[in-house]
Formats: C-alpha cells, sequence, structure tokens
C-alpha cells in the first residue's frame, strides 16, 4: 500500500488477475491515473473461461503484449504530454523487439514436431501461449494457482500421458510442484516415464537484474524450455 500510495501512476493487467487487490486500484484511480492494460482489449482477443470471466494470462501471445504496451504509452503520453516524442520512440523501439521475440517463439515452436506439441504444466496459463503458436495446452489446475485439484485431477492427467505417450511436463516458478511429482509417479507405476521438461515463469518472471527478470528474457527461457523438451 505504501508503494501505492507514493506513485504517480499504476498499471496493472486487470481481467481480474489482481482478484480484490481490484477494488483497491478501483479506489485509488480516483486519486490518480490507474490503469488496466488490458482495459481496450476486444472480445475476440479474449480466451472465455466462462460465462463471466477471460483468461487474464495475456501476456503470454506477445502480439496482444504490444497492444498493452500500446495502452501503457497513450496513458504515459496524457499524464506527461511534455514528452511526448520520448514516450513514441521509446515505444516504437519496443515494438520491434516484440515483434521479433514473436516471430522467434513461433520458429522455435515450429522446430518440434507436430504430435509432440503438446504442453502439459501445473496450472492453464499458457492457453494463449498455444493458441498463438500451435500447441495444444493442458493445466492440471484451473487458470487461478489456489484452485483445488483432486485425486481425479492427477488421475485423468496420467492417464492422457500414458495414452499419448507425452514424455516431458513442466513445473512452474509460481506453483508447487507436488501435484506434477503425483502425476509423474502415476504414469510410472502404468510403465511410462514422464520427465520433468524443467521450469516455466507463469505467473511471474525471473530475479531482477536477470534477463528472465524481463518481459522478453522470461518469454525466450519459455520457448527454449519447451521447444529442447519437447524436441
Amino acid at each position: 500500500m505504501k508503494t501505492l500510495d507514493s506513485a504517480d501512476m499504476i498499471f496493472y493487467n486487470g481481467l481480474h488477475l489482481e482478484g480484490k487487490m481490484a477494488d483497491i486500484f478501483e479506489m485509488m484511480s480516483k486519486d490518480k491515473p490507474t490503469i488496466a492494460v488490458t482495459e481496450d482489449f476486444k472480445e475476440n482477443q479474449l480466451r472465455k473461461v466462462s460465462a463471466t470471466e477471460h483468461d487474464p494470462h495475456v501476456w503470454f501471445d506477445v502480439k496482444l503484449w504490444i497492444v498493452a504496451a500500446e495502452a501503457v504509452k497513450k496513458e504515459l503520453i496524457a499524464k506527461d504530454p511534455d514528452n511526448e516524442a520520448e514516450y513514441r520512440e521509446n515505444y516504437e523501439e519496443y515494438v520491434l523487439q516484440l515483434e521479433e521475440l514473436d516471430k522467434y517463439v513461433q520458429e522455435e515452436i515450429n522446430k518440434v514436431p507436430e504430435d509432440q506439441r503438446v504442453l502439459v504444466t501445473a496450472h492453464d496459463a499458457f492457453g494463449y501461449y498455444g493458441q498463438s503458436y500451435g500447441l495444444d495446452v493442458r493445466g492440471l489446475q484451473g487458470i487461478n494457482t489456489l484452485s483445488e485439484y483432486g485425486s481425479k485431477d492427477v488421475t485423468d492427467m496420467r492417464n492422457y500421458l500414458v495414452e499419448n505417450k507425452i514424455k516431458a511436463i513442466f513445473i512452474e516458478s509460481s506453483v508447487p510442484r507436488k501435484a506434477i511429482e503425483a502425476v509423474i509417479q502415476g504414469a510410472g507405476k502404468q510403465g511410462h516415464k514422464v520427465e520433468i521438461g524443467g521450469e516455466l515463469f507463469s505467473d511471474a518472471m525471473g530475479e531482477r537484474g536477470t534477463e528472465e527478470g524481463t518481459y522478453i528474457g522470461m518469454v525466450r527461457h519459455n520457448t527454449d524450455t519447451i521447444v529442447h523438451a519437447l524436441k
């Protein structure tokens, strides 16, 4: 709250990613610019997960994150019009980097044999990634890391891995690995060996000061990890 109070502007994801913090953002919007970077997204750009909710993990489609970056640029210019030229220049430079990243992700995923383009993770955070770059994505839990998984979820996932001969599944930096390990053990008892393909960043980035601590570095890390394991 101290950090938010001291900020000149606040940017957040939106689409219920922040849970009950959305109430705090709404309150703070009365005193300072407080912007959900997804607020201008069109309905057909979003994945529906229920009648009233959309998947908030839009940053895993780099093309959509370009739209979010444009929202940031627009709001910065509105707040600080004297520096409009600099904001526009920085935005255009960053978009070029994001377009290069988007191309890189697709080229790397294309190196994986089509029948092996299956991404199995702890929770359903990679739907936009799979939709954009051509992967069949399966999550043991729902889109919320607090959602419960049961023995049936573990059994169903184990059976899916065995039946489809999936050799690698992935843990996530922000989700306990216990559930994934249970799936691996279950598959092993069925005579099918499954390995942990690596750790992905889902609802978090890497440590500050590392390549994975940036958006571009995080997406490249995830892509390289996925492709290396699935190939």
